[in-house]
């Protein structure tokens, strides 16, 4: 099936190839595995699916933005869904799929956890509570709080979002003011994470550069 012709019309001959070469999700994550962290040491941004591929770099919401928009070149379904944490941590994105009436996701992260999903999830709830377990603190608080429903880029021309050249601040504004869904009721208790996870849950890939805050809007 040919790609959508508002989105085919827009992406160069070079953009054209690596989106069809990427025709599976694991494809996709593999391909965002291999890209270095953008560490924003010029302010916050939330590049293009265009701009990331001239940065080289991406964060997670950049990688969620690139994983959706190569889905939908090749007509799959996709959604990103904004996992938000407590003040004192970040917030991350992920881009969510569907296969076989299952759901996983594509993730972009440095860290050893908060990481892609095999889609053997029922629901986008169970997918999203998956990742409560991984999300702590360095105290070990468990710290991931809700979760949005289902946040569809179809709303949007793909001119505003895949090839443009501003930064998609608006974008993730609207994701995170899009409703949301608690993870547990206050209620719950959850457990502190032991000195092996939070050890574990510190290795990353890619070294942040010296001098270098890790930006409040997302997990990296």
């Amino acid at each position: 099936m040919p790609p959508p012709k508002a989105l085919n019309d827009l992406l160069t001959p070079a953009e054209r190839r690596l989106f069809a070469r990427l025709d599976t999700p694991h494809k996709i994550q593999d391909f965002l595995d291999r890209l270095p962290v953008n560490f924003e040491p010029d302010g916050d941004t939330i590049m293009s699916p265009r701009r990331m591929l001239q940065a080289k770099v991406a964060h997670c919401a950049e990688g969620a933005l690139f994983a959706a928009a190569v889905l939908m070149f090749h007509r799959q379904p996709v959604w990103l869904l904004d996992l938000r944490a407590r003040p004192t941590d970040h917030d991350h994105v992920i881009a969510v799929f569907k296969q076989h009436g299952r759901f996983g996701a594509i993730s972009k992260t440095n860290h050893s956890i908060l990481r892609w999903r095999d889609p053997i999830y029922k629901t986008v709830r169970e997918l999203a509570v998956s990742y409560a377990h991984e999300y702590c603190l360095p105290s070990g608080q468990k710290s991931l709080l809700a979760f949005s429903r289902p946040f569809s880029l179809a709303r949007y021309a793909p001119s505003r979002w895949v090839t443009t050249a501003e930064d998609l601040h608006w974008l993730m504004e609207a994701l995170d003011a899009s409703p949301h869904e608690p993870v547990a009721p206050k209620r719950i208790r959850q457990r502190r994470s032991t000195k092996l996870e939070i050890v574990a849950q510190n290795m990353v890939e890619w070294e942040k550069p010296r001098g270098r805050k890790a930006p409040r809007r997302a997990k990296l």
